[in-house]
């Protein structure tokens, strides 16, 4: 992975857990802690879309609603932890 890669994963995972922690509101946790959940979620997303079937395609606007949806799954989940 070359530096660039890296700096255009960052960025959509900055992008994503923006979005997400806006959609899942009150779970919000910094730009460091936005990218994280981002790029976490992007990770999920990758797996869970495969195994339901719901294949995107490719590109960027494909990686950050991917990478949304994974991280408002990962935001769901901490929400539900946090409430146990």
């Amino acid at each position: 992975m070359g530096i660039e890669s890296l700096i255009v994963f960052i960025i959509i995972g900055a992008i994503a857990g923006w979005l997400a922690g806006l959609i899942v509101k009150g779970y919000g946790f910094g730009l460091l802690g936005n990218i994280v959940v981002g790029i976490v979620g992007a990770l999920i997303a990758g797996w869970l879309f495969p195994v339901v079937g719901l294949p995107l395609g490719g590109g960027i606007l494909a990686a950050i609603i991917q990478a949304v949806v994974g991280a408002v799954v990962l935001l769901v989940l901490i929400r539900l932890v946090k409430s146990a």
